[in-house]
């Protein structure tokens, strides 16, 4: 097996970090599942969200394997091989390795990722499974696997998304055909994808409410935001195409007296694009253990999110992670934050710099609001991820016991 470099080391230690704050609190349930294999666009280590809140709870109670895309080496003196990386709760990372060569050959590479990941599971004893997909570009290498149970968790409209593969959405079709169930990241996007398919679910993003909770005790400053000035206004996510880089520069022109803080790592733009007003202030990425001592210096919390195909169907993890942080929080009109956040007027809702100033000068004041702050927490109460992936859970049990064939009653 390669070596496991110092970046990967750091990168297990703060996802079995986040881990341990994100699980510690589930209860323990009594259930059976087959393996669990995920095959997901995202890197395990890259951001602790909505894959790696399910996956670390079914973790815990069986084997869950988390394929990740095939690395690609610079040259073609490598053999395909697999690399294991495991992580919270026995949860292995998988990546298989492939020479040069094969980028320029999708079907071959394909081919070849089969065959690597067939044979780890045979000498895993891996027969009974279940799939589970983050992304319909991974059933070129597992198409001809057979599980006796098929999940598309769609978080996200995929094509949608900037670089998106071009045969995205005939892969989807594909995948569609195949899923036994269909989850969705929102209910905006169950509202699209019901229509493909007979047995699909929303499930919109859910909170670790202990974890974020913490933000409402004192804590350490974390040392790159102790110096930052008050009013701070903040951001975490990843900043991308989503970010409306507009909007943010408006408000740093308006209001220098406000201080915006950005958190996250910037993919898929070039950084030269962003505000650089002196009011703006990027801390890069944080690890998810880190995000309450940093939501507990903010005044006000965000969603600064762009109208545009990428942030049509996304229902923002961030939102009630924030709520349940204590802070106030401000949105761009996305549709899955104005129902239900805008609605039961627990989020200020936004679409252009002035009134998003004017909401930003309202929540500088809104913790002191007592009905606001129990109304956010009453609805906090109904929504977990561990309710989440219980539910989800349940429907997996029935589907698989469906498929079961009943032995026929005896006869004398």
């Amino acid at each position: 097996m390669p070596l496991t470099t110092p970046a990967e080391l750091d990168a297990h230690a703060s996802a079995s970090a986040a881990a341990t704050a994100t699980t510690s609190t589930i209860a323990p349930v009594s259930y059976f599942l087959p393996d669990l294999v995920c095959f997901a666009h995202l890197h395990w280590d890259f951001v602790w969200q909505r894959p790696q809140h399910l996956l670390s709870r079914f973790a815990q109670h069986g084997r869950v394997f988390y394929v990740e895309e095939a690395f690609y080496h610079a040259d073609d003196l490598i053999e395909p091989h697999l690399e294991v990386k495991e992580r919270q709760q026995g949860l292995k990372v998988l990546v298989v390795h492939l020479p040069h060569k094969l980028r320029a050959d999708e079907a071959v590479a394909d081919q070849t990722q089969f065959e690597v990941l067939s044979r780890y599971f045979d000498e895993q004893g891996v027969d009974k499974y279940v799939f589970w997909y983050y992304t319909p570009m991974a059933l070129g290498k597992s198409r001809f696997f057979k599980p006796l149970l098929t999940v598309y968790d769609c978080m996200d409209e995929l094509a949608a998304f900037k670089f998106a593969p071009p045969e995205l959405r005939e892969r989807e079709r594909e995948l569609f055909e195949k899923a036994d169930l269909v989850f969705t990241g929102g209910h905006t996007l169950y509202e699209a994808k019901r229509q493909q398919h007979r047995d699909a679910h929303p499930f919109p993003s859910s909170i670790d409410k202990a974890h974020f909770g913490q933000a409402r005790q004192p804590m350490p400053e974390p040392a790159d935001q102790a110096g930052i000035a008050h009013p701070r206004v903040g951001f975490f996510g990843v900043v991308d195409e989503r970010l409306d880089i507009e909007l943010l520069g408006q408000l740093a022109d308006a209001h220098p007296e406000w201080q915006f803080v950005i958190i996250g790592p910037v993919v898929k733009i070039d950084p030269a694009t962003l505000p650089r007003q002196a009011n703006v202030h990027y801390l890069g990425g944080k690890d998810y253990q880190e995000l309450p001592a940093y939501l507990q210096g903010w005044d006000v919390a965000t969603l600064l999110f762009a109208d545009n195909e990428s942030t049509k169907f996304i229902s923002p993890t961030k939102t009630p992670e924030y709520l349940a942080a204590g802070r106030p929080v401000v949105s761009t009109p996305i549709r899955d934050v104005v129902r239900p956040y805008g609605e039961l007027n627990l989020v200020q809702i936004a679409d252009n710099a002035a009134d998003f100033g004017q909401a930003i000068e309202k929540a500088l004041t809104q913790t002191q609001d007592a009905d606001w702050r129990q109304r956010t927490d009453d609805y906090l109460a109904t929504i977990s991820w561990d309710q989440t992936w219980q539910q989800m859970l349940d429907l997996m049990q029935d589907r698989l016991h469906a498929k079961v064939p009943v032995a026929p009653l005896a006869t004398t």
